[in-house]
């Protein structure tokens, strides 16, 4: 996908343009729907962009939580929301891991969504509770195999990113029993971890990176296929003897199929506008995620291109999946 590089270039043919997006669009206030609980990194990135992004429309843009069921509610909650631009969903990779990871869903997102632009990319880290013996993934995965079914992940909900990136952690690693424990967000993960209720929990880089800065948790390795600058100590997984955990995470921004190609179009300018911004695009890197801000098409191949994937992913890892 398109870096920042592309989205400046882009934004100053969208900056001087008239200040409505569209012929009337918008003339109310705009909902952002985050599909997790307040606290989490979908709220912090929606924060980030909504306050910009109110100038750059000229009407506000108001954060909204529907959470449930690993960004599920949400997104069906969007997904049948009237297709005029007002309703629009800020979601992770997840959305394109639940039609193989559920039995049932009340949406389709490749036929009931349309995906205006990539927002970001990230990564995830996987994190030790303070309280865990084991201070390296390598560790922590001779501990598994000697406790089998002892440990317990965290993750912030059933189908969520990282519950997915839990099971595939295992199964490279060689088919490790360690028990789930799902919880209603980050924060109350993050309170687990901290308290040793479970061992260990894969965050996002936009949260994990802070909690790992202060101390707070040990962070053991990050997917990607380079560290973070920002923790510079802390080994990639193939680094630490883990292979096949090269891929991260995205933002994506989506509004109901059926919406006019016009608003789809005001809309993707808008977060190109907004991602060009320097404080905007210097406080998503101060979380060690990156800008991205794609052309609609390109956004809509790439999904497509996810959702194959992941089904791949979860087939190999022969995932249940979730009634």
């Amino acid at each position: 996908m398109r870096s920042i590089s592309f989205i400046v270039a882009a934004a100053m043919v969208a900056l001087t343009s008239s200040a409505a997006l569209t012929d009337g669009y918008p003339d109310r206030p705009i909902h952002l729907i985050v599909p997790f609980p307040a606290g989490g990194g979908v709220d912090t990135m929606a924060r980030i962009l909504a306050y910009k992004m109110t100038d750059v429309v000229k009407q506000s843009v108001l954060v909204e939580y529907k959470p449930g069921a690993g960004g599920n509610v949400g997104t069906d909650y969007v997904a049948k929301s009237p297709p005029d631009g007002y309703t629009v969903l800020l979601n992770v990779n997840g959305i394109a891991i639940s039609p193989s990871l559920y039995k049932k869903l009340s949406f389709d997102p490749l036929k009931d969504l349309i995906g205006v632009t990539q927002v970001a990319s990230t990564q995830f880290i996987l994190t030790g509770s303070p309280k865990l013996e084991a201070k390296t993934v390598q560790e922590v995965i001779a501990l598994a195999r000697a406790k089998p079914g002892t440990m317990n992940y965290g993750s912030s909900g059933v189908g969520a990113p990282l519950h997915l990136q839990a099971e595939i952690f295992k199964h490279v690693a060689g088919g490790l029993q360690i028990t789930h424990i799902p919880y209603r967000g980050d924060a109350p993960m993050l309170t687990a971890l901290l308290s040793g209720d479970v061992q260990i929990a894969f965050m996002p880089q936009s949260t994990g990176s802070t909690q790992v800065e202060s101390g707070q948790v040990r962070g053991l390795a990050v997917t990607g296929r380079k560290r973070w600058p920002s923790l510079p100590n802390v080994p990639t997984m193939t680094e630490a003897g883990v292979n096949g955990m090269e891929d991260g995470s995205w933002y994506g921004l989506f509004v109901p199929a059926g919406t006019p190609g016009s608003i789809v179009q005001a809309l993707q300018k808008a977060m190109v506008a907004t991602l060009a911004d320097p404080g905007v695009s210097e406080r998503i890197r101060s979380t060690g995620q990156e800008p991205v801000g794609s052309p609609t098409a390109d956004f809509q191949a790439f999904f497509k291109s996810e959702v194959a994937r992941f089904a791949r992913v979860i087939e190999a890892a022969k995932i249940p999946k979730i009634e």
